[in-house]
């Protein structure tokens, strides 16, 4: 590796044993408290580590290639990039900020599944040959623009149970490979794997069995046309749950010994996103704005009433929301709950409430009820889980103002790095010590921005 992004203007908190996530947390909510009341994430980069640490432990020897859409900051890129991860990107903007970080062409792979032809070209002079593929139209742009692109037929999958809907956007079928390989043949283009994609929503990890038999299929169907496969993506839908990981491992390790075993030159990748990011991130906001409204408007239909019509109903309204670090909502649930950031007796009331974001837009709705402690304007709630999604992304609302984040690590997690022999002296100049009884004020070097 070259080192690290010699433009990236931050700093990573080295915590002494007795400083806690939630000292941080106090710290910067001090310090934003006197300063502004800005929205800021805390980000645990040694949950990165110890992340990579149990995939290794469980998963070894699937090689992760971590999706840069899902936290493209630079703490994390650096990290990851420390530890040998390799990088799947979407973009020439995330194939550019990878190749920044001294990333070999080899660990980098090209996924989107709908590229601009200017950005198959940007690939193919940059070296980054490993694409995924799933229709003829795609394959005639490759084939024109990247000469030497290496191609994983992207299949798609099934829910058996149907309980949701799994067959994705993206992904072609069984019958279409063979006409894919055919035009390969014909176009000259090389194929050399093939990519399976299953969302962390599936509850029935028998999907995983039917998707590698089908992927089994595509690898024999590749041999009748003289095609040399040597790679296998499961994909993503990793939660970052060791215990996920361990029924995900229990059901593939079979099939992949028996269809894919090592004599067999077969290189099996994965591309966890969420799985590294997600609950490294915390994500702290003000209330900027609150009232009373009527219950029946708060609820939606089909919520069970039961409250005294005399209790007060609260709407808040903070200063994040769907056009910015919420932007999952707008397509999928909340994977977190608010939590409360000032202390409150375990008996005081807790009252029917509505979170919002700054825009006043019908569309920026984060939580839609919940219980909480009457609150007030310039109260903090703190958002867990909030590292995958929309960092590094540029927000469509024009007030927007990105949170900073404070980057964190402790001791221990240094010294994990250090005991797999990749903490860098290049790696230590971003690191500052933080002392166990944290006082620091708005003057002080632990603040900076992404």
């Amino acid at each position: 590796m070259k080192g690290f992004l010699e433009d990236a203007n931050y700093s990573i908190g080295l915590l002494d044993e007795g400083a806690t996530l939630a000292d941080v947390i106090d710290n910067c909510i001090y310090e934003h408290t006197h300063t502004g009341k800005k929205a800021f994430y805390v980000g645990d980069l040694g949950k990165l580590v110890r992340n990579n640490i149990q995939w290794q432990n469980v998963m070894a020897p699937i090689k992760p290639f971590y999706p840069v859409r899902c936290n493209s900051t630079p703490g994390v890129l650096e990290i990851l990039g420390t530890l040998g991860i390799g990088f799947a990107c979407s973009s020439k903007s995330e194939m550019a900020l990878v190749q920044d970080l001294g990333i070999s062409p080899e660990n980098i792979i090209y996924t989107n599944p709908c590229k601009q032809a200017s950005q198959i070209k940007y690939a193919a002079k940059a070296g980054i040959n490993i694409m995924t593929c799933d229709n003829d139209v795609e394959l005639k742009k490759i084939s024109r623009n990247h000469p030497n692109a290496k191609l994983l037929l992207h299949i798609a999958t099934e829910d058996i149970t149907a309980d949701e809907e799994m067959n994705m956007k993206f992904g072609t079928t069984l019958k279409n490979c063979r006409h894919l390989m055919e035009r390969a043949k014909e176009l000259g283009v090389q194929i050399v794997g093939v990519k399976f994609h299953i969302s962390s929503s599936c509850k029935d990890l028998q999907t995983y069995i039917h998707a590698i038999s089908d992927a089994r299929c595509v690898f024999d169907m590749a041999e009748e046309f003289g095609f040399k496969m040597n790679m296998l993506d499961i994909g993503g839908g990793f939660t970052g749950s060791e215990l996920q990981l361990e029924e995900v491992n229990h059901v593939i390790r079979p099939l992949l010994d028996a269809y894919f075993p090592k004599e067999s030159g077969v290189n099996v990748i994965a591309e966890p996103g969420c799985y590294y990011v997600s609950s490294a991130f915390t994500l702290a906001v003000n209330i900027i704005a609150k009232k009373t409204v009527e219950y029946d408007k708060l609820l939606s239909s089909g919520v069970e009433q039961t409250r005294n019509d005399d209790e007060p109903v609260f709407t808040y309204y903070i200063n994040d929301g769907v056009y910015g670090s919420f932007a999952s909502k707008l397509s999928e649930k909340l994977n977190t709950i608010p939590e409360v950031h000032k202390k409150y007796k375990e008996d005081e009331p807790l009252f029917a409430s509505s979170l919002w974001g700054p825009s006043c837009d019908e569309l920026d709705q984060i939580v839609e009820n919940c219980l909480l402690p009457e609150l007030s304007v310039g109260d903090w709630l703190i958002f867990d889980n909030m590292g995958s999604g929309t960092l590094g992304e540029q927000s469509a609302f024009n007030d927007y103002q990105r949170p900073l984040i404070y980057y964190m690590m402790s001791f221990s997690d240094w010294d994990e790095m250090q005991d797999a022999g990749i903490a860098s002296d290049t790696l230590m100049k971003n690191f500052f010590f933080v002392p166990s009884c944290i006082q620091l004020g708005p003057e002080d070097r632990f603040s900076t921005a992404a």
